[in-house]
């Protein structure tokens, strides 16, 4: 009897442990169920954890993070971007449906067994999906931020009066390349949505030509001088010109251009038409033409037309220059006192004009643009072996030849001028030129150079006309204003 009690009682508590088991074995599984409903713990979509939320709420989330505007900051300015201003879309199915296969695509029992042994399962990150419009994202850069907030750089501008430049000012730029890079990542991202734009500096645009031929004109303007000038300038970096006549401070036509006294700055042409006809001077020859360009001396400048031809040489020089195109540049004697004109009543397109005249001397003719074009050919000669020069006489002359011409020019040590412009060691091979004619005054002044600088080399040519008389204090000074100016272009303060 008390055996069968014994079993009565070990079959009732079994019944109940068995009954418990299945009473909490349905209530894990309804725990579990509920559980499985919603996305697991450690779970993140698109980098947003969203762990124990259930689909909708987690989709909220994901939109709250994405659809938050992203702050750039430019140019001091912190500017708020609506994602979807610059084509920002999530593809939020995509990414829910990508979670929902992992919340509800593995083994029910795998999972309610990790769940009975409280192990969560690993954590699943879901990818961002989403796509971008490049093309409005650049609009917007464009003209929302680098139209309104760039600054352009500044160009040096000349102080009027003056033969200075103010110093321009640097730009910024939009790197907009490397813009479009950082917003599309701080977009994509759901925590680093603050982004510093990069920029470029841009270096401050130099003054043009315009602005320097502006700045002769007014130089010019206030130096007091009332005569015929004319100027002619050439970049030899870039072969930009300024070309221009002024008579009694009225603008006048230089097509053609003007006719001047050549002066001594005839005796460029005379050395060039030595070495295309002769070569490399001998000695006698060298000593010659140092004796042209340290003393501007006239019986060693007919010295060396004699080589020419003694009797001919300066009809040599004149088909030279014609060869060349200079065709209002000529001589048409030698130097020396009662020389006989081997070319009467001369014409060329330069002085058969009416509207100027300069009164030029019927010996020996030139104007600014020829003097300056041919300086610019015996450059162009000496440092590339090219040039009109090397294009009319390619058997004759070589860059090293040139040299050798410039050389000659650079022992012009006038110290005035043209020369008298420009900073102490500053490099110039120029030839000038001036006579005291027969009414006992000097009437022409001119002198014409290469200049070579720290920014950049150029030629100038100056040719100066007074019919009463080139006083030297008014021309002298207005020549050496008139280089620092060009010299100034080149050198600009701070670059």
């Amino acid at each position: 009897m008390r055996n069968r009690n014994t079993n009565v009682v070990l079959r009732g508590t079994s019944i109940f442990l068995m009954i418990l088991a299945v009473v909490i074995t349905i209530v894990a599984m309804a725990g579990y169920s509920r559980q499985r409903n919603d996305y697991p713990p450690g779970m993140t979509i698109a980098g947003v954890p969203v762990g124990g939320l259930d689909p909708q709420a987690a989709s909220q989330r994901v939109l709250e993070v994405y659809t938050t505007p992203v702050e750039v900051q430019y140019a001091g300015a912190a500017i708020q971007i609506d994602p979807a201003l610059v084509g920002f879309e999530l593809d939020i199915d995509s990414m829910l449906a990508a979670a929902d296969l992992t919340r509800t695509g593995g083994s029910f029992w795998i999972g309610f067994w990790d769940f009975l042994w409280n192990r969560d399962p690993a954590p699943v990150a879901v990818p961002l999906r989403a796509s971008i419009s490049e093309e409005r994202l650049r609009a917007y850069l464009e003209t929302e931020i680098a139209a309104r907030y760039d600054t352009p750089p500044t160009p040096a501008q000349p102080v009027p009066g003056s033969t200075n430049f103010t110093p321009g000012e640097p730009g910024q730029t939009l790197d907009l390349e490397r813009a479009m890079l950082l917003l599309e990542d701080a977009l994509r991202s759901p925590s680093e949505r603050t982004v510093a734009l990069s920029f470029s500096r841009t270096v401050a645009a130099r003054p043009t030509t315009e602005h320097l031929e502006i700045l002769l004109k007014q130089i010019i303007a206030t130096s007091g001088f009332d005569g015929i000038i004319g100027v002619f300038m050439q970049d030899l970096q870039t072969g930009q010109s300024i070309h221009f006549g002024l008579n009694q401070g009225q603008e006048i036509s230089v097509e053609p251009d003007v006719a001047f006294t050549a002066a001594s700055t005839i005796k460029v042409p005379i050395m060039i038409s030595y070495y295309i006809n002769r070569g490399e001077p001998d000695a006698q020859a060298k000593a010659s033409l140092t004796k042209v360009f340290t003393l501007s001396d006239n019986s060693a400048t007919d010295e060396v037309t004699e080589l020419l031809d003694v009797d001919r040489g300066p009809l040599i020089v004149t088909h030279d220059m014609e060869s060349l195109g200079l065709e209002s540049t000529y001589i048409s004697g030698f130097f020396y006192q009662g020389a006989p004109n081997l070319l009467p009543g001369h014409q060329t397109p330069a002085n058969r004009r009416t509207d100027a005249n300069t009164q030029p001397d019927s010996y020996n003719e030139t104007t600014p643009s020829d003097m300056g074009m041919l300086l610019a050919d015996l450059f162009e000669c000496a440092q590339n072996n090219g040039g009109a020069l090397i294009a009319a006489f390619p058997s004759k002359l070589n860059k090293d030849m040139c040299q050798e011409m410039i050389d000659y020019m650079v022992l012009d040590k006038l110290g005035t001028l043209i020369q008298g412009g420009v900073p102490d060691g500053t490099l110039v091979a120029h030839k000038h030129g001036y006579i005291t004619e027969s009414d006992g005054y000097v009437h022409h002044i001119s002198d014409t150079a290469i200049v070579y600088t720290p920014g950049g080399s150029f030629v100038l040519a100056i040719y100066t006309y007074h019919p009463v008389q080139a006083v030297w204090d008014v021309v002298n000074p207005l020549i050496g204003h008139l280089t620092l100016a060009v010299y100034n272009f080149y050198n600009l303060p701070g670059q």
